[in-house]
């Protein structure tokens, strides 16, 4: 699991201090978004020449992990 989200990275002068994909300018929430809308992996793969299989991976682990908390209702 560490190893996948090594592929996450932060830069601040890149994309805003956005999560990307191995520091190129493919941000995770452009995988997500292609996910959303209603594009497979390999139909991402094609578009996104660059990416690997591992990244979109790595893509979908990174949001689970941020949305993974509790929220807590008065």
């Amino acid at each position: 699991m560490t190893e996948l989200l090594s592929r996450i990275t932060f830069n601040p002068k890149q994309c805003g201090g956005r999560p990307c994909i191995r520091g190129m300018r493919i941000r995770v929430s452009d995988v997500l978004d292609l996910f959303a809308a209603g594009l497979s992996e390999g139909e991402i793969l094609e578009e996104m020449p660059d990416l690997e299989a591992d990244d979109l991976r790595a893509s979908l682990l990174y949001a689970s992990a941020k949305l993974n908390h509790p929220v807590l209702v008065p």
